[in-house]
């Protein structure tokens, strides 16, 4: 913004603040970046172009030529580096000391973390730390140009409601974003930027937990639920665990991935990565099933690119038959185990 114009027009002088720039703390993924990074640099590039500030990523621990480029080429102007080996490992409140005193140093307008297992545990510690405010969950950002605010849009009751919030005064402005609600942007190799090792202090940090050892779930190699061609969900209508293995051999025979609704998650009969909707992945399969699964709003609005959605709910007033190009009103337990059987045979 034009401060001199600006004061021409208001007859008075305007007191530019010190807090300048977006950062977006980066997270791995084994030896890669976590998607949520790519996700918030998009983000964070379209909000900086429209503020005319940097981008600058946060990266703590071990890192590789090769990722700080990937980095770069995906939206940041510039990436902070330690490789100091006590942050290869995530912590609390290491990580907490060391992010709170950069951004003393630094003064971000705007922070932004993934909301992950690491981010929801670090996001609300740094900023209480900070003294400012943080917004969770978040599915949209944009920015109130003249006053320079984030606008942050999360969910509410599960997904039934969205709100659209704003911290006036705090600084720096804080938000969690969800992976999975925003698309990563287009790579260019051709950008530049600049890398800059920072110096930490931890050695006066009373660090209370330890860890011993990493234990990676064994898991076959799959698809990702978002370039999934077919995918098959369960929900609550399911009624258990035991009913939701029909989901799980259904998706098997149709040669798919298996989804789940909020409801799903809740019960412990599926992981939180194979949660489907606006507050989980928004897909877009050629061939979506959706069993039990009665239709809340944000998970409705995760599965509308979906190329053919079949519904199966005994209630036929369920909402996700208005998404619906096949809808079968029936219970559950009865259809899908007609619906495999057929399969087979027309397979076998």
């Amino acid at each position: 913004m034009d401060l001199d114009f600006w004061e021409s027009m208001v007859g008075e002088a305007v007191e530019e603040s010190p807090y300048r720039d977006i950062w977006v703390v980066v997270e791995k993924k084994g030896d890669a970046l976590a998607p949520v990074v790519l996700e918030m640099l998009g983000q964070a590039r379209r909000l900086a172009d429209s503020l005319g500030v940097y981008v600058k990523a946060v990266f703590l621990g071990e890192s590789t030529e090769e990722l700080r480029r990937e980095l770069i080429s995906n939206g940041a102007d510039v990436v902070y580096v330690s490789d100091d080996p006590r942050l290869n490992e995530y912590s609390t409140e290491i990580y907490t000391k060391v992010l709170s005193d950069l951004v003393e140093e630094g003064k971000p307008e705007i922070v932004l973390l993934g909301a992950t297992g690491i981010g929801r545990d670090l996001a609300p510690r740094l900023a209480q730390r900070l003294g400012t405010a943080l917004f969770t969950n978040c599915l949209r950002l944009e920015i109130d140009e003249m006053q320079r605010q984030l606008l942050a849009t999360y969910p509410l009751y599960g997904g039934e409601y969205f709100q659209t919030g704003v911290c006036p005064e705090a600084r720096p402005q804080m938000a969690t974003v969800l992976p999975g609600a925003f698309r990563p942007p287009l790579p260019d190799p051709s950008r530049t930027g600049e890398v800059e090792t920072i110096a930490v202090n931890i050695d006066d940090v009373k660090v209370r937990t330890k860890v011993l050892k990493v234990i990676g779930e064994e898991t076959r190699p799959e698809v990702p639920l978002g370039k999934a061609k077919i995918v098959v969900s369960g929900g609550r209508g399911l009624g258990d665990a035991r009913s939701f293995a029909l989901v799980e051999e259904l998706a098997a025979v149709l040669g798919g991935q298996v989804g789940g609704s909020r409801g799903a998650v809740d019960e412990g009969w599926i992981g939180e990565e194979k949660q489907v909707g606006l507050t989980g992945a928004q897909i877009a399969p050629d061939l979506y099933i959706a069993c039990g699964i009665a239709g809340a709003i944000q998970h409705y609005a995760g599965v509308l690119d979906s190329k053919f959605v079949v519904a199966v709910n005994k209630d036929p007033n369920a909402t996700i038959f208005q998404v619906a190009d096949v809808g079968i009103v029936g219970d559950v337990h009865e259809v899908l185990p007609a619906l495999i059987k057929e399969l087979k045979e027309a397979v076998y």
